[in-house]
């Protein structure tokens, strides 16, 4: 089963916020989507560089298109320290022109399943046709201090403290308050029972549409 159309990932530029698998799921999107076009994966934070796909550290459209054509997918961004990349040198509109389908980490989460963002992010691009927030199911049932990056403003958004165990409604206030609730999310990482009750018993508190499964597995539920 593809993702893709769950998560209403059309041509343009789609952004991934959150945590819990951003990008594992950037690079699922792109497989499937290169059967369908063209493909730019890249960030607007910063990302590890990736094994399997390779790297353009250009702004030279030219050869950003002759990397297209050999290759259907790239990721085009900058060098940055430690061997991480960084935004690309073009604007996102550039590259929307050169590729079918853009697809941008606008986050970062330090691996961690759920995520409290500060004022400065997300960093979606002004162009983002389409923002997919994504958390861990495996970030439920733990403590906030545990599975959360920036836990102490995790925990005051949803008027709890550091060591409160990770629950559906928690999550629900989290997004609530950072006017998340209404839009395209993800909940990854639903292995178990248990994990699909908890994703089932946030996708009730949410307006917006939310999507659960594996991407392990490569299985995907609307809710």
């Amino acid at each position: 089963m593809d993702i893709s159309p769950l998560l209403h990932v059309g041509p343009g530029v789609t952004a991934l916020i959150g945590g819990g698998g951003k990008t594992t799921l950037m690079y699922t999107l792109a497989e499937e989507l290169r059967r369908r076009g063209t493909v730019i994966v890249t960030t607007s934070t910063h990302i590890q560089r990736p094994e399997g796909c390779r790297v353009v550290l250009t702004a030279d459209t030219a050869a950003i298109a002759a990397a297209l054509a050999a290759q259907g997918a790239v990721c085009v961004a900058g060098e940055g320290p430690e061997g991480k990349l960084t935004a690309p040198a073009l604007p996102f509109e550039a590259l929307a022109a050169l590729a079918d389908f853009v697809l941008v980490e606008a986050d970062g989460a330090r691996r961690l399943p759920l995520k409290a963002h500060e004022p400065h992010e997300p960093v979606i691009p002004a162009n983002a046709g389409q923002t997919i927030y994504v958390l861990g199911a495996d970030g439920f049932g733990r403590p906030i201090g545990e599975t959360c990056h920036r836990p102490e403003r995790y925990a005051a958004l949803c008027g709890a403290t550091e060591s409160d165990i990770v629950t559906p409604a928690l999550a629900a206030a989290v997004l609530r308050s950072e006017g998340y609730d209404r839009g395209c999310i993800f909940i990854n990482k639903v292995e178990t029972a248990a994990d699909r009750a908890n994703a089932k018993a946030l996708a009730a508190l949410l307006p917006g549409e939310v999507t659960a499964g594996s991407l392990r597995k490569k299985e995907y539920e609307l809710l």
